[in-house]
């Protein structure tokens, strides 16, 4: 039986593949103040706006290709069970071959019916109003907006509680609800943080080793210190 790795993964993954990070340091998303494309609210306010918005990101994220941290995290399902959980909206562990990832966020490269949350599409050219469902209800980015639910959470939860290693890579944790999933890790688990900033990262409770390091460097610090502890525990 392998043991079971769950990899929570943010921007910081992403960004070595030339996908701008969430929010800049101005706190906009690519020139937007993120109220104004990733809210219920916005969309109502202008929704070609926030069309454009992810139209933009989707032709973005054609054109980047899965990074070495993507890669390794690959590579380490040979000798572990590997389960990433992730805030990207991106589908960038896919294409390096990750068979198990949850979405905390949404995909990209998906839409879904404005009605109809179960009515999802895969979708890789422009979104345009008039894109409808079956039954005439405008097409919306397969996003989790700010103030809406989450509805991956339960079962992200539950990869976390039965996992023997965590691994956060490029992430924060600082925004919830995804921020409290090292609540449910059990006790004694090891966690490793991969992040060139490792300071923001707190309240958590069991075993931390920081790895203050880009995802592309961390992950081969990660990938020996997990063969290393497994090494250990067979011994």
């Amino acid at each position: 039986m392998k043991k079971k790795l769950v990899v929570l993964t943010g921007a910081g993954i992403s960004a070595e593949s030339g996908i701008k990070t969430f929010r800049d340091s101005d706190g906009l998303w690519e020139g937007h103040d993120v109220m104004e494309v990733a809210t219920p609210e916005g969309w109502r306010k202008n929704p070609t706006l926030v069309l454009d918005f992810y139209n933009q990101r989707r032709k973005q994220l054609l054109e980047v290709q899965p990074n070495l941290a993507h890669q390794v995290l690959v590579d380490l399902e040979q000798d572990f069970e590997v389960h990433i959980v992730t805030q990207n909206v991106d589908d960038l562990h896919e294409r390096a071959g990750s068979q198990n990832v949850l979405h905390l966020h949404g995909e990209l490269l998906k839409v879904r019916s404005t009605r109809n949350e179960s009515y999802v599409l895969d979708w890789t050219g422009d979104l345009q109003l008039g894109d409808c469902d079956a039954s005439g209800n405008q097409l919306r980015p397969h996003i989790v907006w700010f103030g809406e639910a989450v509805p991956a959470l339960e079962a992200a939860i539950d990869l976390v509680e039965q996992a023997d290693y965590i691994a956060i890579i490029g992430t924060s944790l600082q925004v919830y609800p995804a921020a409290g999933l090292t609540d449910f890790a059990p006790k004694n688990v090891p966690i490793f943080y991969i992040d060139p900033k490792t300071t923001k990262i707190s309240n958590v409770k069991n075993p931390l080793t920081c790895i203050a390091m880009k995802a592309t460097e961390g992950i081969l610090v990660l990938q020996q210190k997990l063969l290393d502890l497994e090494k250990k525990t067979k011994s």
